[in-house]
């Protein structure tokens, strides 16, 4: 096999998983409420399982209790006071770094950012609607799709070699590329202007920055795929790290008083 049908040997498995994800999301984003809220539920107690095993215990029953109270966590947003809530987040998020053998601290962060993250994209379908999730799901996706195929076709200059040794520059600005049209294209539809642009690229790299955070915590824990989940994307948080990054970022602009608006 040639180094260039190498590049491509997962793009079919790739496409169709993706297209059963896509598929999934897009359903229970435009149904909303439970619907919705399951997907959150089953996403984010699927991440913290690969993050525990990742880090902590590849086998043995440690991840599935912690992906199952990350869970419950999520489903106590929508029900108590959010004092309890924040409460009950931050000590799963601390038990994921207790319970690691390796990156205590980066893993304990990460856990707190999939479970924020995952709370404010449901949140943000209650409250902002539909369109506004399918942008912030669209500039990720967008940025992904470009930087792969680009990263793929074009390869060249690493981003961040060190970290995330497939990561390219122009895998990295074609994503921003991507995004920017995106942002663009939605800006009427949501009624947001030109601004809506710069605020999509930006949302991007944060989803990039995502990305090389999970990648940084595989390096330190030796594995490849945080799990064997999801065939031609490994797992469920390699898939949805950059959203994770996304949603974060969006959440703290937002709590910082930057989205006027």
């Amino acid at each position: 096999m040639s180094a260039a049908s190498g590049r491509w040997d997962d793009l079919v498995a790739r496409v169709l998983t993706g297209i059963v994800l896509a598929g999934a999301g897009a359903f229970t984003a435009w149904a909303g409420g439970w619907w919705f809220l399951a997907l959150c539920l089953a996403a984010a107690g699927a991440m913290i399982w690969e993050l525990a095993r990742m880090t902590g215990f590849r086998t043995g029953p440690v991840p599935v209790l912690l992906g199952a109270a990350g869970a419950l966590v999520l489903l106590m947003v929508t029900l108590l006071p959010q004092s309890v809530t924040i409460a009950a987040l931050v000590l799963v998020a601390v038990t994921v770094g207790f319970a690691a053998r390796v990156s205590r601290l980066g893993a304990g962060l990460y856990a707190g950012a999939i479970l924020l993250a995952t709370a404010f994209l449901f949140n943000l379908r209650e409250e902002a609607g539909l369109a506004w999730v399918v942008w912030l799901i669209g500039v990720v996706v967008a940025s992904d799709i470009a930087g792969y195929a680009a990263g793929r076709a074009i390869g060249g200059p690493k981003f961040w070699p060190r970290i995330s040794p497939r990561k390219t520059w122009s895998g990295t600005i074609a994503g921003w590329i991507a995004a920017a049209a995106f942002g663009a294209f939605m800006a009427p539809v949501l009624g947001a202007g030109a601004a809506l642009i710069w605020l999509s690229v930006a949302i991007a790299f944060a989803g990039q920055l995502g990305d090389i955070a999970e990648s940084a915590l595989k390096r330190r824990a030796g594995v490849k795929d945080s799990s064997g989940l999801l065939p031609g994307h490994g797992g469920v948080l390699d898939r949805l790290d950059a959203l994770v990054g996304a949603a974060l970022a969006l959440m703290l602009l937002q709590a910082a008083g930057g989205l006027a608006g």
